[in-house]
């Protein structure tokens, strides 16, 4: 197993849910030893998390908590902020997602934290960012996607807004925070100076929206929910087979659709005057996918994915779990790893992304027992006695 590319950054987690410990289990992925600091009473609600407990935990925590190493400390107790604190000291990198003015009201802004670490990089997620007049707002993942820009486009146009089947916002919110901490690691590295990373969720949901606003800006267009389908970029949809199940065509390119003309068994259709090139496949989209869904209505799945994969045509079933465990691509590459867990016995779950030739990452455990780490870490980098952990205990510190 490699140590990863992150082996000498360590790394404190303060934050709940998804927003920031996404940010810390990208970080801990690549080597970084990541201290997540949970409250002792309860610790992360992500360890309840999700609508399934199997022998009475979450099967999210052993993911998001992978690689870390959990310390129990009570921020809201001036003992607990000045333990905190020393442990910042000793850190490289800080991740928070508390409401903006939370770290400031525990004493741990940034200025009274980089006084005694310079060189501290502190990520700071949160619904609306540090700044502006929504800054103090509570900001769940789902208002950043519908602030953002994503509700609006996603679903079918004659229904309410649709949400995709993932926390995708706070994990957007998540990566590009990871992403600021790199950066920020990078420049650090020639100034020997840290800073903020402020990542919002709305503006990590904005940043995936292509061209949208600039779009509307030059020509009134508003973007709206298409369904499976986006305007004017055809053919490109889901199509029904003789089995019922649905397969994905994906043939908008000119060089793709003559493909896919010729594995129809109708080469003429690619010189047809409403679908000879992009724009006017585009004008012609709904008239299209009508004739390319008969076509692949009378055929089964398994024979159209050979039929198009023998003749370059982009394809593919539509994956669940099951069809993930099963896939060969999946097995070759390692994308989905067994991990050992000491209630689970073995738990499956994604490997990590992406895949480094040298210093790759990797899952070295899941997710903590609550405070498994307290009295060591404590011990080893702040000098604590077994004795004085057990006082600070009592006292509902830790």
């Amino acid at each position: 197993m490699s140590a990863g590319p992150l082996c000498d950054i360590t790394v404190v987690e303060l934050g709940t849910l998804i927003a920031g410990p996404f940010c810390g289990q990208i970080l801990a992925d690549f080597g970084a030893t990541v201290i997540k600091i949970e409250d002792p009473k309860g610790g992360d609600p992500m360890r309840a998390w999700g609508r399934s407990l199997p022998k009475g935990q979450s099967p999210w925590w052993p993911v998001i908590a992978r690689g870390k190493q959990s310390v129990t400390l009570n921020l809201r107790a001036p003992r607990g902020q000045a333990i905190a604190r020393r442990l910042i000291a000793g850190a490289d990198v800080l991740i928070e997602n508390f409401r903006p003015g939370a770290m400031e009201k525990w004493a741990l802004s940034y200025e009274t934290l980089a006084a005694d670490n310079p060189g501290l990089i502190m990520a700071r997620v949160s619904g609306f960012g540090q700044t502006g007049p929504y800054a103090a707002r509570a900001g769940y993942g789902l208002i950043g996607e519908a602030m953002g820009g994503l509700r609006a486009i996603t679903g079918e146009s004659d229904r309410p807004p649709a949400r995709v089947g993932l926390s995708i916002g706070d994990s957007l919110a998540a990566m590009h925070a990871a992403m600021g901490v790199m950066m920020a690691l990078h420049a650090r590295s020639r100034t020997g100076r840290g800073q903020v990373v402020d990542a919002a969720i709305y503006e990590s949901v904005l940043a995936m929206t292509e061209n949208m606003v600039s779009e509307y800006d030059l020509t009134g267009y508003v973007r709206e929910r298409s369904g499976s389908v986006l305007p004017g970029i055809a053919p490109s949809n889901v199509y029904p087979t003789r089995g019922g199940e649905g397969i994905l065509i994906g043939g908008n390119g000119d060089g793709v659709f003559a493909r896919l003309c010729e594995a129809m068994g109708a080469p003429r259709l690619k010189d047809d005057p409403r679908y000879r090139d992009h724009a006017s496949r585009g004008a012609h989209q709904a008239q299209l996918d009508a004739l390319i869904g008969e076509w692949t209505g009378k055929r089964t799945l398994d024979g159209l994915l050979a039929l198009l994969e023998a003749h370059g045509v982009p394809c593919g079933r539509i994956y669940r779990a099951p069809d993930m465990l099963a896939d060969p691509q999946f097995a070759a590459r390692e994308a989905i790893v067994e991990v050992d867990h000491p209630v689970f016995g073995k738990v499956k779950m994604q490997n990590v992304f992406p895949k480094l030739s040298d210093t790759p990452g990797a899952v070295r455990w899941p997710g903590p027992a609550l405070g498994e780490h307290t009295n060591a870490l404590l011990g080893e980098r702040l000098g604590l006695s077994e004795a004085e952990i057990a006082a600070l205990r009592a006292e509902g510190v830790v």
